[in-house]
């Protein structure tokens, strides 16, 4: 059974960083998918950035320049350093993975290519 633990969030004022951790377990498989995402109440789960074990990462728009997916496999956690943070990023962030999976696409951002779910960490950021 596949379990997802994030942490690292927190308040912060704009510009700050902050660094989101995912711990995976129970993955048997070592070719796979990997994102973030983001919900705010009463709007869509949307995805932040995504990467393939393998290494090819995407980001959307919004954060780009910004935001950075990383991985560090030894460990089984996925990271997502964030700068120059603005008040519109607060939101619950969310650490999702897919089943084994051979790079065959861009690192996807839509939540329906996922199967596995993190409970969440805040993140808030004041102007």
């Amino acid at each position: 059974q596949v379990q997802l633990v994030e942490s690292g969030g927190g308040s912060v004022q704009a510009g700050g960083s902050l660094r989101l951790s995912c711990v995976a377990s129970g993955v048997t498989y070592s070719r796979y998918y990997m994102g973030w995402f983001r919900q705010v109440p009463g709007k869509e789960r949307e995805g932040v950035a995504a990467l393939h074990s393998d290494g090819p990462t995407s980001h959307a728009d919004s954060v780009k320049g910004r935001f950075t997916i990383s991985q560090d496999s030894a460990k089984n956690t996925l990271y997502l350093q964030m700068n120059s943070l603005k008040p519109e990023d607060t939101a619950m962030y969310y650490c999702a993975g897919t089943g084994p999976a051979y790079y065959y696409k861009d690192p996807p951002l839509w939540k329906s290519d996922y199967n596995y779910w993190g409970q969440g960490t805040q993140v808030t950021v004041s102007s």
